[in-house]
């Protein structure tokens, strides 16, 4: 993976002098906003965490107020019981708002990119920050971010809606990107390709004819139509069956205990932008 452009700095420094890289979002969030990312990771990289001696887990950008960070230690703990979070802010007046809720195992800190945390985190979540970027300064924030991480970590990047409705992220290693998955609250969906307008930066502006990724919800919406005799039994049971006829041509990776969640899991190769 390497960076196609220079990473952001910001003007602004941590208490101990080091330029913080980045820029200050909005910082719009909301309670519960993340629970499907959350729940996912938890799913997924539970073992992991429960492995390490010190699991860190970083919560970029959690913004104007510090639900997010606050929610991910309680869904953390419930499959890592020792896991720690530490939420990371650019803009130094929400770091000092989120103080007040500091505890055991939770703590704030002024930074961006470079994520200053001491020990290398075993999972940093970044959603809805790279909304305003570039898409060419994407791959050089995802290197950066990838570099934080401890043997076997997981940086999980991407988008969602105001209420946690619908939401697409990318799952990146050490090596790069792996996963894209999406996720939605099933009741709210008339077609997949609802989800496009949650795609991450990476993906946003892919989602056009001769692009994989458009290629892709394509293909959905026409296997949702063609489950459509399965919404009698509800709209999970419809979910399951589209993405079973889509697992024929799609390199589908996770299994129906997932797809129950209102979820798909794709390989980032199968939907990466067009050269």
């Amino acid at each position: 993976m390497s960076a196609r452009a220079s990473l952001p700095h910001s003007r602004l420094r941590s208490s101990g002098g080091t330029p913080i890289v980045g820029t200050v979002t909005r910082g719009t969030t909301n309670p519960n906003r993340l629970r499907r990312m959350d729940r996912w990771i938890a799913a997924t990289h539970g073992a992991e965490l429960r492995r390490a001696d010190d699991p860190v887990a970083v919560d970029l950008g959690y913004g104007a107020s510090p639900w997010t960070a606050v929610e991910l230690l309680g869904r953390l703990r419930a499959v890592a019981p020792r896991a720690r979070v530490v939420g990371v802010e650019i803009e130094p007046a929400r770091v000092a708002a989120a103080k007040p809720y500091e505890r055991e195992g939770l703590d704030f800190r002024h930074g961006g990119f470079e994520i200053p945390v001491a020990a290398r985190p075993l999972l940093i979540r970044a959603a809805n920050v790279l909304r305003q970027y570039d898409e060419n300064e994407v791959a050089a924030v995802w290197e950066r971010l990838c570099a934080r991480l401890a043997p076997g970590g997981l940086l999980v990047e991407g988008t969602c809606d105001e209420i946690g409705r619908r939401h697409v992220w990318v799952a990146l290693g050490a090596e790069g990107p792996r996963t894209v998955t999406f996720a939605t609250r099933l009741g709210s969906l008339e077609h997949p390709s609802d989800l496009a307008e949650r795609l991450p930066k990476a993906l946003i502006h892919r989602n056009v004819p001769g692009e994989p990724v458009h290629a892709f919800l394509r293909d959905f919406d026409r296997a949702w139509a063609a489950a459509a005799p399965y919404a009698s039994y509800g709209a999970r049971q419809r979910w399951i069956r589209a993405v079973r006829d889509l697992t024929a041509d799609w390199p589908v990776t996770d299994s129906v205990t997932r797809w129950r969640q209102g979820e798909v899991t794709v390989t980032w190769g199968a939907l990466a932008p067009a050269a």
